[in-house]
């Protein structure tokens, strides 16, 4: 029966609302009949997929609309199309059935679906016989989806998608397209407003910028060769093992001849073993997924599903990650669920209303980066970010995520006057939506990837960061593996900037932070948020002329990789880079040349590979237990000196002086008399010190031993067997 006059122009324009109830094969009381919109076509014939005629189709409308009765009730079907001379084949993309199904429904609709990665946004599959790819995209408000791309001229008339009512979800099968195609989504709102095109949430790979289509793409890589890396991992207790974290800006680590960012496989070459002579154990890019914007850094991202397009193709990052484990070397990923950008094509008002985001914006708009927040309470917006921590640790096989921005999901009066933001239910601060969307992403990776940590930028005192988040009586819990330690990096950058001669007024500066050093699984993070915007570098965030900020610096250095906690620092800082750190150009390796640059790096080499193969200085370094003070209040003299320790292990005594003054048989008490062996010196001449020291060794009698300070030092001592 053919349609209502209305319903064929709708079908024409791209406007119909279930183009799949008349287009493609049916079965009615007359047998099989097919119908399809074929542009172009003067005569069609009916084909099953290998090439058996079924019919012909007859033009019933001159805007490209054929109807026909078929033999038998085969399904999907091709179209043999003729025009004059011209002679074209195209499946039909309305014969085929929905790919997603009933269990695929109930678990999205709960938000517990932990593969939405496998089912949203566009994967390569076959499908009742034919190859192609699957499209799918949640926009429940939607009142019509088109699928746009390079396959279809950017028509939106071509291919309306299936909706999925029960979830909002839209999908479409398309035949015959593969890898490496450019697409959108044409969405209209509930209003009857077109929307501006927009990329699909779950785009595996996007072009380069300044273009935004998502293109179709296999994420991962099936030949991984980690697996010892993996296990590893998955064996031991991370907060008991070494870990030392070189954060890196893939952009601007190095560049190539031309000045453009590498690739990942270019990067491996350079950066992996670079990263393994040094002694780092873990790489920590900052947000590798697809940004529009270069100076962002990626903490704006509009793909939170795709490595960006800089540094060549997608699978380029699984090679980078396979290399850097087979290495022995984990890679971290910055992760930015607390906010996205609002750029068109992106997911503000994705289907025509605050979808992923709040509609009010003093729940829904972040004053301080001009971004919208997440809607944590909506159970497919945790769902899409959940989903997307457990894709880059399985397709990626990330080690972990530093989770971005913790604090200001934590609060609902984050960077917020009075008026400016909205109370919970209780009349309080806390946003107990984002607190169980941190809770239930820690759960799911934790739960289903042994091995991977998660690690919190957390810059307030909300209890129980690193605290499990399995026990449900602790409603504040986390369930973060690490926390950055925001207290350290500040207060010691403080003192490290005050002139020598008045540190002894602001001795707490160092050892007050031992107070709470053991309330969190704390990691030491001395990062690219400390050199940049007018912050300058860490160099020169040091007191005193040349000679003495070089000191100062490796003074510093030797005290956080003695201190409890996690090391991590940011590229350039091993070599003491002068100028503040810059997105837009590589690091100055030239500086490289100098020795006093190349000592510091040096100095950085050596700690880092005696932390890791030293388990006091390791082993506990999140436990109270590994820890004791020897000098605590010779403020007068600006010296700090504590004891690392570990069960079975060698005591290691760490000794800073941070006076310019050279100190001889400064009485250190040790609490074990016999050789201690001086197993590092920041002021060794090797690093671009004045070479003082104690000739290797000192002796413990009755308590104590005699030192040797070099003036702004640290040292380390091993007790000898």
């Amino acid at each position: 029966m053919k349609p209502p006059a209305e319903a064929i122009i709708a079908l024409l324009e791209g406007t119909h609302a279930d183009p799949f109830s008349l287009l493609g094969v049916h079965q009615g009381p007359e047998g099989t009949f097919a119908r399809a919109i074929l542009p172009g076509a003067d005569a069609a014939e009916a084909h099953d997929l290998k090439g058996k005629k079924l019919g012909k189709l007859k033009r019933v409308d001159p805007g490209g609309l054929f109807e026909g009765k078929l033999k038998g009730d085969a399904q999907p079907v091709q179209y043999r199309c003729t025009a004059g001379a011209h002679e074209w084949w195209i499946t039909d993309a309305y014969s085929f059935g929905p790919v997603l199904g009933p269990i695929d429904d109930l678990l999205i609709a709960e938000g517990t679906h932990f593969r939405l990665f496998d089912k949203l946004g566009a994967h390569p599959i076959r499908h009742e016989g034919a190859d192609g790819v699957h499209f799918a995209v949640w926009a429940p408000n939607a009142r019509l989806v088109s699928l746009v791309g390079d396959f279809n001229d950017w028509d939106h008339r071509r291919h309306p998608m299936r909706q999925r009512v029960d979830i909002g979800v839209w999908e479409i099968f398309l035949p015959k397209i593969g890898l490496g195609r450019a697409y959108k989504f044409r969405i209209v709102g509930p209003d009857g407003t077109v929307q501006p095109l927009k990329a699909d949430p779950f785009a595996f790979a996007s072009e380069l910028r300044p273009r935004t289509a998502s293109i179709t793409a296999r994420p991962g890589k099936d030949d991984w060769g980690d697996d010892a890396h993996r296990s590893h991992w998955a064996a031991v207790d991370p907060r008991r093992e070494a870990i030392a974290i070189y954060e890196v800006h893939p952009g601007s680590w190095q560049r190539d001849d031309k000045g453009w960012f590498l690739t990942w496989d270019a990067m491996a070459e350079r950066l992996i073993p670079y990263v393994v002579e040094l002694g780092f154990t873990h790489i920590e890019f900052l947000p590798v997924s697809e940004h529009p914007y270069d100076p962002s850094w990626g903490y704006q991202t509009t793909g939170l599903y795709a490595p960006s397009a800089r540094f060549g193709d997608v699978a380029g990052f699984a090679r980078f990650v396979d290399g850097a484990h087979r290495a022995g070397v984990g890679v971290l990923i910055d992760w930015v669920p607390a906010h996205f950008p609002t750029d068109e094509h992106g997911l503000a008002h994705f289907d025509g209303t605050a979808l992923y985001e709040h509609e009010d914006p003093r729940l829904g708009f972040h004053p301080d980066w001009n971004t919208a927040i997440y809607n944590f309470g909506r159970r497919e917006v945790q769902s899409f970010l959940v989903n997307n921590a457990l894709f880059w640790a399985e397709r990626y096989h990330v080690d972990g995520l530093r989770v971005d921005a913790v604090a200001s999901m934590l609060y609902r009066d984050y960077s917020r006057d009075a008026g400016e933001w909205i109370p919970n239910a209780e009349g309080g601060r806390e946003n107990w939506e984002a607190v169980e969307f941190l809770r239930a992403t820690n759960k799911a990776l934790y739960g289903q990837h042994a091995g991977v940590m998660t690690i919190a930028e957390e810059s307030t005192s909300w209890p129980g960061v690193s605290l499990p988040a399995y026990d449900e009586g602790a409603k504040t819990s986390l369930g973060f593996g690490f926390k950055w330690n925001m207290g350290f990096m500040h207060d010691t950058l403080k003192y490290m900037a005050r002139d020598p001669v008045h540190r002894q007024h602001h001795h707490a500066e160092i050892t007050f932070g031992l107070v709470y050093a053991f309330s969190e699984n704390f990691v030491l993070p001395l990062s690219h948020d400390e050199v940049v915007h007018g912050k300058g570098s860490l160099l020169n965030k040091m007191s005193g002329d040349d000679w003495q900020q070089f000191a100062n610096l490796r003074a510093y250095y030797g005290l956080m990789w003695g201190y409890p906690g996690k090391k991590l620092l940011f590229m350039g800082q091993e070599f003491a880079q002068r100028r503040e750190w810059s997105e837009d150009r590589a690091l100055d390796w030239d500086l490289r040349q100098a020795p006093a640059h190349e000592g510091i790096r040096n100095l950085v080499r050596d700690l880092n590979w005696l932390y890791r193969e030293t388990p006091a200085l390791h082993a506990r370094d999140c436990e109270g237990e590994g820890f004791e003070w020897l000098v605590v209040d010779d403020a007068a003299n600006s010296v700090f000196a504590w004891l690392r320790k570990a069960p079975g292990a060698k005591t290691v005594a760490v000794v800073a002086n941070m006076t310019p003054i050279l100190h001889t048989g400064y009485r250190l008490p040790l609490p074990h008399d016999g050789v201690w062996r001086e197993v590092i010196n920041s002021d060794a001449a090797i690093y671009g010190g004045s070479g003082q020291g104690n000739l290797g060794a000192v002796t413990a009698e009755h308590g104590a031993a005699h030192v040797t300070l070099p003036p702004l030092a640290t040292l380390m001592f091993e007790l000898a067997e």
